[in-house]
């Protein structure tokens, strides 16, 4: 396999990533939402604090690309 061929998938898959995150705002909102949330203050960002947002968001984006890709 060619390394171009690799850096041109990359770069084609980075030029998608604006439209198809628009296509996932309000999961995207939530998490952000969440994360801004959970570091409040003096409180700290643990692992898995904000699982259940950032799983909607990666299921929501793991399906907007598959529909771009047919």
């Amino acid at each position: 396999m060619s390394g171009s061929n690799a850096w041109s998938r990359s770069r084609e898959k980075m030029r998608l990533f604006p439209e198809l995150f628009a296509q996932c705002a309000g999961e995207g909102a939530m998490y952000g939402k969440c994360v801004a949330a959970s570091t409040t203050g003096r409180q700290e960002l643990r692992k898995d604090m904000c699982a259940k947002e950032f799983e909607a968001l990666k299921t929501c984006f793991t399906a907007a690309a598959k529909k771009k890709a047919k």
